[in-house]
């Protein structure tokens, strides 16, 4: 019953301990299902069910029949207008850095638009290639053709021979197709959930350490210097010395141009962002910035006059498509899983964010199998591997798209200049595209302030994200990003493996316990402990939970059990010698001392010392906090329970039980209590399964919460304690005699005992 008394409550319950509870209140039987249910519901069969797969399969069939015509058309063809200009130029500027013409840019920007058209989830993220993405893809392109041509040069320019760029442009295509097949299987597994492996502080880590390499890689274009390819680890560092080894042959006109055109982008976007709620649409600064570029080094003749590399001939129309090459999937598959984890990392976050903020769901599984249709595809067609580009889906957003119907028309736009006015672009300088390049680069480079925020955060993933860029930094991409993985793992095995384990106490005298160490006013009742452990407990960190147990509760009962065991060997001893006499009274000394060694003891087989201590055959109980005859050692503890708190204990592997068996029959054999709450049935059935109680630990040490068991324990100590109370404490007097070398003196002692024999004090 819980009756409310202004902003308190006041709960009155019996103590429950986990049998107890079970006994009031029967569990139902439930059925968990098992593979073979599952199995059983995936083939089986409905008209129903076909056409939730095919809804499934295809969202824009539920999606399209409810379009609003007259309300989304037009926003969605200024969108689909706005972001097509977008991707034509990040499409030429991205292929750059798959380093491969930039022609080829532009089927990577349309193709994928067609295929997530009837097969994506978001309605707002623009497919696409993608500046990190792209990275990664050209340095397996960088590998690969280089090891097929034998050491040529792959410097990006303009001799270049024709088979020679064939052969890079296969590479990719094929890297597209693997990555592609690849995001698909994972799709139709349903295994879209691998990307909880990539944290936050990771993706952000690892897209800023990519966009330096963006940055370093645009160089060349920027200067015009052919610069030797470089695909190992200090792959960066080795591309900044060949650059600044040919800083004397930069061509200025090219320096100059992209400066400029740096320049202005950036102030231009700095406008869009801080009047983005004034201005309708933002300002197509890049669209600008290339028609005036194209146009002045067509009308001054910037190629023949300075010696600038321009995009160059861009023929008409489509390719044929093109066979991936089975012997580059071998070469490369661990780049391509890479290439498909990081892919799908980023579209799923950016259409995350889209869908939280325009109230609709998406399917990360429905994701996978639409990004790996569209690299499949866009691969056939000579495309590079896409994702989304956060600039080009922040255009198609905030231009007012509604739907992919955006896309859909921006996919028109790219069209265009594919079937029809490309020939525009090919006065265009190189150096113009790396500089657009560059211009999307401002958000991901902007990152760097995450490492203050995440360290007043979160010490782990401000380490997490310093770790990750520089792994990126130094191995490289495709290595960067799997020894960042292993890394944020260890961080999480760490975690789990030392947990901050706390000691608590109540405060408020109420039900409420906390940390001791956080509060100035708490209340510990005599003789407990509670001791908290906030992780689950497994086979790595078993050995450090006995160690902060121990140290919380201030001694091992191993050794106090060894010690005990010791000391009753050693009376048992001079009980057999005649020297001590057992009464149910106590004991009776006839000597002053022993001369015994501890070596002779300690001989012994240790598993006897770690047994239960064994006094049936005493007449009484010894109580092992009082002075023993002899002056035998024992060390004195004041705990008589311990209550373990595994509230925040998720799991228990069979590993660690044996470790956890073996901690609490140390306790329990040193007669102190142990008790376990905050755990679950399924919990205690686990350990009921794996045959974990016996005579010693049994399944009545489980309570419910903490305040249960302390109730339960004070209530024990009370019932003791008026029971011994009740008893007449009487003490009596006796002599006895002492033979000390030979010599015979009387000696008095006094001996306090209670009529029970329960408890012994020898004085």
């Amino acid at each position: 019953m819980i009756e409310p008394i202004g902003n308190q409550y006041v709960v009155a319950r019996p103590v429950y301990s986990a049998n107890a509870f079970g006994e009031e209140y029967k569990k139902r039987q439930r059925h968990h299902k098992t593979v073979l249910d599952h199995l059983k519901v995936c083939c089986s069969c409905s008209t129903q069910k076909a056409k939730k797969i095919a809804l499934s399969l295809f969202p824009v069939a539920s999606w399209l029949p409810a379009y609003k015509l007259k309300d989304w058309l037009l926003s969605d063809i200024v969108s689909g207008i706005s972001t097509g200009l977008v991707a034509v130029l990040q499409g030429l500027a991205f292929a750059l850095l798959v380093n491969i013409p930039p022609g080829y840019g532009l089927y990577a920007a349309f193709f994928p638009v067609l295929t997530y058209f009837f097969l994506g989830t978001s309605r707002h993220i623009s497919v696409g290639p993608f500046p990190v993405l792209s990275m990664m893809v050209g340095a397996v392109v960088t590998r690969v053709a280089s090891n097929a041509a034998n050491g040529t040069d792959l410097s990006q320019s303009s001799d270049e021979s024709e088979e020679f760029v064939q052969q890079k442009l296969l590479v990719a295509t094929s890297v597209t197709v693997l990555s592609g097949i690849i995001q698909l299987a994972m799709g139709l597994l349903q295994i879209g959930f691998v990307v909880i492996y990539l944290s936050e502080s990771l993706i952000s880590g690892f897209t800023t350490a990519a966009a330096v390499h963006v940055l370093v890689s645009q160089l060349k274009f920027m200067l015009q210097l052919k610069v030797p390819p470089h695909t190992d680890p200090f792959s960066l560092f080795k591309v900044l010395e060949s650059v600044f080894t040919q800083i004397n042959k930069t061509n200025i006109a090219d320096l100059v141009t992209s400066l400029i055109i740096l320049l202005v982008v950036f102030v231009f976007k700095e406008i869009n962002q801080r009047y983005k709620n004034k201005l309708p649409v933002p300002i197509p600064i890049e669209l600008i910035m290339t028609v005036i570029a194209a146009g002045v080094s067509y009308g001054f003749d910037f190629k023949h006059r300075f010696g600038v590399d321009v995009v160059g001939n861009m023929s008409l129309g489509f390719k044929p498509p093109i066979a991936p090459d089975v012997q580059i999937f071998q070469e490369t598959v661990g780049d391509c899983f890479g290439i498909a984890i990081v892919g799908f990392a980023v579209a799923f976050s950016v259409a995350s964010v889209y869908s939280l903020k325009y109230d609709y769901p998406i399917d990360g599984n429905q994701e996978l199998i639409a990004l790996g249709v569209s690299n499949i595809f866009t691969g056939s067609f000579k495309g590079f591997a896409g994702s989304t580009a956060l600039s080009r889906s922040g255009v198609q957003e905030s231009t007012g798209g509604k739907t992919q119907v955006a896309g859909l028309l921006s996919a028109v736009i790219v069209l265009i200049v594919i079937v029809a006015i490309g020939f525009l672009l090919q006065p265009l300088q190189k150096s113009v595209l790396a500089a657009l390049a560059l211009g999307n680069l401002k958000g991901m480079l902007m990152q760097f302030a995450e490492i203050g925020r995440l360290w007043r955060k979160d010490k782990y993933d401000c380490l997490i994200w310093i770790m990750t860029f520089i792994f990126a930094i130094v191995l490289g991409l495709g290595l960067g990003l799997a020894a960042s993985v292993a890394f944020q793992l260890l961080t999480i095995v760490f975690r789990t493996q030392f947990p901050k384990c706390s000691t608590l106490a109540n405060i408020g005298r109420s039900n409420i316990y906390k940390n001791k160490k956080d509060y100035s006013e708490m209340y510990e009742p005599e003789g407990v402990k509670i001791f908290r452990c906030p992780a689950p407990i497994y086979f790595a960190n078993i050995g450090f939970f006995k160690q902060k147990l121990i140290d919380a509760v201030g001694f091992s009962p191993v050794r106090i059990l060894r010690k005990r065991n010791k000391a009753l060997k050693k009376i048992r001893k001079m009980q057999k010698r005649g020297l001590l006499q057992v009464t149910p009274k106590g004991f009776i000394c006839t000597v002053d001392t022993l001369k015994d060694s501890d070596e002779e003891l300690d001989n012994n087989q240790i598993e006897e010392l770690d047994r239960p201590i064994n006094t049936a055959d005493f007449p009484f109980e010894i109580d092992w906090n009082a002075d023993l005859p002899l002056n035998i050692a024992i060390p004195k503890i004041s705990l008589h329970s311990l209550i373990l708190d595994f509230s925040a204990v998720s799991f228990l592997d069979v590993s660690s039980m044996r470790g956890l068996k073996t901690i609490l029959q140390e306790f329990i054999r040193i007669k102190v209590d142990v008790y376990i709450v905050g755990t679950d049935d399924d919990f205690i059935d686990k350990l009921a399964r794996c045959q974990f109680f016996d005579d010693e630990v049994t399944d009545s040490i489980f309570f419910l919460t903490i305040h249960d068991a302390v109730l339960h324990i004070l209530m024990k100590k009370d019932y003791s304690a008026s029971k011994l109370n009740s008893t007449q404490e009487k003490e009596m007097k006796f002599d006895f005699t002492i033979n000390t070398n030979g010599g015979i003196r009387n000696r008095e002692c006094q001996v306090s005992f209670f009529s029970k024999p329960n408890l012994i004090l020898i004085f």
